[in-house]
């Protein structure tokens, strides 16, 4: 994929926490007033990718949930098929509907529990957008196959009035 359809991170930190936690270790202040999506005029398809939860905190004043609401854009709720899931992802939904951010659907990860991904598509009243293997070989050609063999780009496409 070309390298300028990436955008580059506004903060960088070193250690695997919390951002807020994170951010504090390295003395770095995180200003949420300028994560902002990034605008331009081919921005149709953008993934952002959060960090841990959507009730992780970004600085001790603000959620990530608070960030994705004001961002008004459909989030999409990756959801490991472990002992586990249904109770967090059941939170996770909960959480963005609470906020009034709109769900396009689960994406689960993991090997088939297909009563697990039913049971959270019907409870939590979201779509089932498709499942990924577990794959140690993430490469572009590798994510393409995949997302090919196991989605449908409808589900995606209609988010955006494609």
């Amino acid at each position: 994929m070309p390298h300028e359809r990436f955008f580059a991170e506004r903060y960088v930190l070193r250690e695997p926490l919390s951002p807020h936690r994170a951010a504090e270790l390295d003395g770095i202040e995180i200003d949420p007033a300028v994560l902002d999506l990034p605008r331009g005029p081919e921005d149709r398809w953008l993934i952002v990718e959060g960090a841990g939860g959507v009730l992780v905190p970004i600085t001790r004043d603000i959620l990530q949930a608070a960030l994705f609401s004001r961002w008004r854009a459909p989030a999409i709720v990756v959801a490991r098929t472990a002992l586990g899931t249904i109770n967090h992802t059941l939170l996770t939904l909960e959480a963005l509907k609470h906020r009034g951010i709109a769900i396009l659907g689960v994406i689960f990860v993991g090997d088939a529990m297909p009563d697990t991904e039913r049971t959270i598509s019907d409870i939590g009243g979201v779509k089932r957008l498709g499942r990924m293997p577990i794959s140690r070989d993430l490469n572009a050609a590798h994510l393409r196959e995949a997302f090919t063999a196991h989605f449908d780009s409808c589900d995606f496409e209609a988010a955006y009035g494609a």
